[in-house]
């Protein structure tokens, strides 16, 4: 490995996770063969694995179900300081991420990956994000993201690369790595093996284009409100009739969009 990737990434993977309030330190730099691959370009790369190293997740990544490369954007920065932004073609507020600064970023992912990844920018502009991505990137080998700040990313980085843009939501973040630990969550929870019981993740909301059903746990009754009583019958013909039908009645009422585009796709659904 050269010194630039050794200053530059940061891969997690078959580790002991100890919570710290300090960034975690460099760590190995062989990668796992054949385990699902996150590369993270970010100028923020202590920001992972964050929350990723925690719960289900956290215990996947330890062992070795899939590996997390954060790649730092600032070595491949320009001159002394090493810049990685200038000011707006044009005119305008704020600063833009270099092209040939994001550029080398890439190149080096490009180099470390050992297939092909998708390469993914989260911006609020991109195509929303959807549960059919997150298992298709599930089911793949793994994913580049390039996490951006101030005012965006060089567009033509973005067209050279054929970048994807994805949106987590219509709404602006300070930066992608939020954006990034959410898509990655999504995703590597579906990998096979992370989740303890796969039927969670095939009852789920969005799973099968409806919102999920209440769900209720012991006490019995709580400040007066009493468990449904189909949920205490034992009949699991019934409960799932009852499932099915409140998760209609929820989505019908939150998500319409939701509603109109699972009658569209189920039409012997429709009342």
């Amino acid at each position: 490995m050269t010194d630039i990737e050794k200053s530059t990434s940061k891969s997690h993977g078959r580790k002991t996770l100890r919570p710290s309030l300090k960034p975690r330190a460099l760590m190995e730099d062989e990668q796992l063969a054949n385990a699902w691959t996150a590369q993270v370009i970010t100028l923020f790369p202590d920001a992972f694995p964050g929350v990723l190293g925690q719960s289900l997740t956290g215990k996947a990544l330890k062992d070795g179900l899939w590996q997390l490369d954060a790649i730092d954007l600032r070595p491949f920065g320009i001159g002394k300081h090493r810049n990685v932004d200038d000011t707006p073609a044009g005119g305008g507020a704020g600063m833009v991420l270099r092209a040939d600064v994001v550029s080398a970023a890439i190149e080096m992912a490009k180099q470390r990956a050992q297939a092909p990844l998708p390469l993914i920018y989260l911006s609020p502009r991109g195509k929303p994000f959807t549960q059919a991505m997150a298992k298709s990137l599930a089911a793949g080998q793994g994913v580049t993201l390039l996490c951006g700040r101030f005012e965006g990313v060089d567009e033509r980085v973005l067209e050279h690369y054929g970048v994807v843009e994805v949106s987590m939501g219509d709404y602006v973040l300070t930066g992608g790595e939020i954006a990034a630990q959410a898509l990655l969550d999504a995703s590597v929870r579906l990998i096979p093996g992370v989740l303890g019981n796969a039927e969670s993740a095939e009852e789920e909301s969005h799973s099968n284009g409806l919102l999920e059903h209440p769900q209720y746990t012991k006490p019995a009754e709580w400040q007066g409100r009493a468990i449904p009583d189909v949920l205490m019958s034992g009949h699991h013909g019934e409960i799932a009739k009852w499932r099915k039908k409140m998760s209609e009645a929820l989505t019908k009422l939150r998500r319409p969009d939701m509603w109109q585009t699972f009658l569209g796709k189920n039409p012997s659904d429709k009342p």
